[in-house]
């Protein structure tokens, strides 16, 4: 089967990303790529159910998508868990139990995936598995399988080792601690452990490699002396980040086999949820006109607006809202609408189908008056014009690198995509990190002068709707996008999109990972 598990004596490549869809689609861009690329390959891309969505894109690579059950985001309770929120000792043990379950069965399914690509014929040259910093499993089950393992990630390091663990692995592993610190050049050492390789040495990975996978429970150990593999120096895993070194700089500290490639940016075809739109992009040139079908033809309408002098100001902040984070999407809407009363801009929100923001957009909507009625007869079912048509809504999905150059400055989450899509298309950025890379990314945005000073998350969507929550967050705002909409942020945000135009970030990943995965094991 073409893409499928044994290969038949082809070699194999596995790519396995979890995560919510800006940490998962970037690296299945990247498998496609490969896939295309090197057609004597059986490729397997694994990951979440919920992205199920990639299946048809991947097939049409020969690439064979195995999902799994696991969610690819927290929900609500358990964000607000872990961000340290008021939770009972009851409700604490309940979450605990429930991430045990959950993780357990996680762990179950990619060890059967990975079984059914692997197990039924031994490893041959040229075999890898690739893996983003939310599927460490990966790695465990690479070595169990004997195949080389490589880390592919567009954003940067989202976690990093706390302050004590150099202290106390040095306590707990004193002979360990020396193996990495004395690692011959190019092999793993203790520059790799500290970056990202730490998470591989926490307590929960250690049961699993003993209990189920067999290994030793501490990497690089001796499975009966629990002594280091003194005979067996593995080389420094390669690392590739989807970011551009225009925008992140790699200091001397970091590990030898990082590489920064560029920002990896999906194919057009896979950021439509119209599928009339896709197929009339793929029959034009969409920097001469219109790639939006007739269904859809009113958000252009919106973003020419004859009588703006400007294009619209864009909103969206993706997986936010399934992740917990948008608690009163009333109040958010009404922090957007405060500002539109108090200037002239126009919005277009992008709402990512999160279904309660979806319904509050349907509900103030619903109370149009008949004036208004004839606008929003034209308008298709995952569209709604809201506060004297000066508010586009749309719970789907169009390329950023189509719609964002139409705008005036967009107001996202800080995500690696929005990010990188908004610094492409040289529009100024209003951020609003909530989570992990977010915050990296909202004050490199800040320092490279394409953005103000960050957002907090209270002065875009408040958790109450009173009326002063409401106007304290829309004048912060409004502050916020002045500010951003600026000659000089401006100007520097062409700046960049000038640096950033000609880089090609999956073409150069596909370089890096042929040049050391292919032509090492060919000779």
């Amino acid at each position: 089967m073409a893409g499928g598990g044994g290969g038949g004596g082809r070699p194999r490549a596995v790519f396995m990303a979890f995560g919510t869809r800006g940490d998962v689609f970037p690296v299945a861009a990247l498998a496609a790529a490969f896939a295309r690329d090197q057609q004597q390959y059986a490729v397997v891309f694994i990951t979440h159910s919920a992205h199920r969505s990639l299946s048809a894109h991947l097939a049409a690579s020969n690439v064979r998508y195995m999902p799994v059950s696991s969610p690819p985001v927290l929900a609500a309770e358990q964000v607000e868990n872990i961000s340290g929120g008021s939770q009972s000792n009851h409700e604490d043990e309940s979450f605990s139990s429930r991430k045990m379950i959950i993780q357990m069965e996680h762990r179950k399914e990619c060890l059967s995936s990975v079984e059914a690509v692997f197990g039924g014929d031994p490893s041959i040259n040229g075999d890898f598995v690739v893996i983003n910093f939310f599927a460490l499993e990966g790695w465990h089950l690479a070595e169990l399988f004997q195949v080389k393992c490589i880390i592919a990630a567009p954003y940067f390091v989202p976690y990093s080792a706390p302050s004590s663990f150099q202290r106390q692995f040095k306590h707990n592993f004193p002979l360990l601690y020396k193996y990495f610190q004395e690692a011959p050049a190019n092999t793993v050492c203790w520059t790799d452990i500290i970056h990202w390789m730490w998470a591989l040495f926490t307590e929960s990975w250690g049961s699993w490699r003993s209990d189920c996978l067999n290994l030793s429970p501490i990497p690089f150990t001796d499975p009966v002396t629990n002594l280091p593999l003194w005979h067996v120096r593995e080389e420094s895993p390669l690392l590739l980040y989807g970011f551009s070194k225009e925008i992140v700089e790699c200091p001397g500290y970091w590990p030898s086999s990082a590489h920064a490639c560029g920002f990896w940016f999906l194919p057009t075809a896979w950021q439509f949820s119209c599928d009339k739109c896709m197929e009339l992009s793929r029959n034009m040139n969409s920097s001469l006109g219109s790639v939006l079908c007739a269904k859809h033809s009113s958000m252009e309408r919106f973003l020419v607006g004859n009588s703006y002098s400007s294009g619209p100001v864009f909103v969206g902040l993706s997986s936010i809202g399934s992740m917990g984070f948008l608690r009163n999407p009333k109040a958010f809407l009404m922090v957007l609408k405060a500002a539109i009363e108090s200037t002239d801009y126009r919005f277009i929100l992008f709402s990512s189908g999160y279904q309660p923001l979806d319904s509050s957009i349907r509900s103030i909507a619903s109370s149009v008056t008949e004036s208004s009625e004839a606008a929003a007869s034209s308008l298709s079912d995952d569209s709604a014009l809201l506060f004297n048509g000066r508010l586009f809504c749309f719970s789907g999905s169009i390329p950023y690198s189509w719609l964002f150059p139409r705008c005036a400055a967009a107001i996202h989450h800080a995500g690696s995509g929005s990010t990188a899509a908004a610094l492409l298309a040289g529009i100024p950025q209003v951020v609003c990190p909530f989570l992990l890379d977010q915050f990296y990314w909202a004050e490199r945005l800040h320092w490279l002068g394409v953005a103000p000073e960050p957002l907090q998350r209270q002065h875009l969507i408040p958790d109450s709707d009173d009326a002063s929550s409401i106007h304290n967050a829309a004048e912060v705002l409004h502050g916020a996008i002045k500010s951003a909409l600026l000659p000089e942020i401006k100007a520097q945000a062409t700046r960049i999109s000038d640096r950033l135009f000609f880089e090609d970030g999956i073409g150069e990943a596909l370089r890096i990972l042929k040049e050391r995965v292919l032509i090492q094991d060919q000779t």
